[in-house]
This record gives structure tokens, sequence and C-alpha cells, in this order.
């Protein structure tokens, strides 16, 4: 069972992303809160702060294995192949910044 605390520090983290990170479509900036895809990625984020496990390659991994639909679900591409490089640099320094703050 989750924890109020851990509950809470979830949706910090999932609403810093969401407001924060978003992913590129022919020059559209999609933010991941209206794409309703920053909480599953807060969930999946978040043990590797819990654990003090929190390296890029575990992150990047978390990314490439987060399906995303398009096309009404015709085609799937993972997460991290959307992401620009400076939104996968500023994910880092998110994580990076909640890690200190849980520590």
């Amino acid at each position: 069972m989750v924890t109020r605390n851990t509950a809470e520090a979830i949706e910090t983290l999932a609403a810093e992303i969401g407001e924060n990170i978003y992913i590129d479509i022919a020059k559209w900036h999609l933010y991941l809160r209206e794409a309703h895809l920053h909480r599953s990625l807060a969930e999946q984020l978040y043990p590797l702060l819990a654990g003090g496990n929190l390296e890029e390659d575990r992150v990047l991994e978390v990314l490439q294995g987060m399906p995303v639909k398009l096309g009404g679900g015709r085609r799937e591409v993972p997460l991290a192949d959307l992401l620009p490089v400076q939104c996968q640099v500023q994910l880092m320094d998110i994580l990076e910044e909640c890690q200190r703050q849980l520590g």
C-alpha cells in the first residue's frame, strides 16, 4: 500500500514533470500533463528516487519502456523517442532535485 507521504511525493513529482516536460511532434510541444502521461511516468520513476538508484541509464530504460500510442493506437512509440534532448536533461534535473528533497 502506498503511504500518504509517498502518494504526495509522487503527485508533486508528477506535477513538476507535467508542467516542464513535453513531447515534440512536428515542432508542436505537447506537455506530458496535457498528454496524461505525467502521473504514470512519475509512478515509474519514483522508485528510483526512493531507492537511491537515480542513474541516467535507468531513467532512459523507463522512458524506452513507456509506449505512447499514436494514431488512435495504430502505432506505439517509446516516450524516449518523443522527448527532445533538452527535456531529457531537464527531467534528470527535476529528478535530482526531487531526490535531494526526499533525502
